[in-house]
């Protein structure tokens, strides 16, 4: 990928902690404060409906319980994503991939989608999101990011939907982890930001690919890892930063 089409600013969840993350109420208070390109997570229910989660079981974020991935989609959108957050948030549902890429299109907003499969669906939650998605932005001059932890999903991923750009999320800079990026033809690399530096900037950058950072909510560190030259950087604080 030549023309990096995404812009350095990336609202995690949508509006981080501000919002419920990962419903609309969320993308709606990022887009509100400018942002034009956000991160969510991705996995299977039970019948394989792609819908917005970051854990794989329901008590943290909803008023059910249980693991996530045991229930059909019919009973997820019957749950209560909002209430956890704050009382004016009350009855905010989850949200399916299909209807986060129809909120997108229509505001020319862009996404990084996160697989985030529930453990031992590693591979089939790739496939089915990544191919999902290829239908979802057929036509769109900007394809939706994806990125994972589990390599198995990317590979999963790129076999259902080569032509999606990808890229390997990082909590440490593990043996292999340049060799595996470039094994899984990434666009990209995403890692906890405290492991940028010079040094490694140059290697992703040197590989072709692209670097981002998460999760970046203080300024100070905004502007050390934009002096490195990172190309995109993941925060809560849509409120605190200014998108470019």
């Amino acid at each position: 990928m030549k023309n990096w089409p995404y812009p350095r600013w990336i609202g995690h969840r949508g509006a981080g902690q501000l919002a419920p993350e990962n419903t609309l109420a969320a993308f709606a208070l990022g887009s509100h404060h400018g942002y034009r390109m956000f991160e969510c997570d991705a996995k299977l229910s039970a019948d394989e409906e792609v819908f917005l989660l970051h854990d794989a079981t329901l008590e943290r974020t909803t008023n059910g319980k249980g693991m996530a991935a045991a229930m059909s989609w019919a009973a997820l959108s019957r749950l209560d994503a909002g209430s956890w957050h704050s009382p004016a948030c009350a009855g905010e549902p989850l949200l399916t991939l299909a209807s986060l890429a129809s909120w997108c299109i229509s505001r020319a907003c862009l996404l990084n989608i996160e697989i985030k499969p529930t453990p031992g669906t590693e591979r089939r939650t790739g496939e089915v999101v990544a191919r999902q998605a290829m239908r979802l932005w057929s036509g769109q001059a900007v394809p939706p990011l994806l990125t994972s932890f589990s390599v198995e999903a990317l590979a999963g991923a790129r076999h259902a939907a080569p032509a999606l750009p990808r890229g390997l999320l990082l909590e440490s800079l593990h043996d292999g982890w340049l060799q595996q990026a470039r094994a899984l033809a990434c666009v990209a690399v995403v890692c906890h930001h405290p492991l940028w530096n010079t040094a490694i900037v140059a290697r992703v950058h040197d590989a072709g690919m692209r670097c981002l950072g998460y999760t970046v909510n203080d300024e100070a560190v905004a502007q050390q890892l934009m002096a490195l030259g990172i190309d995109g950087i993941i925060t809560d604080r849509v409120d605190r930063f200014k998108p470019d």
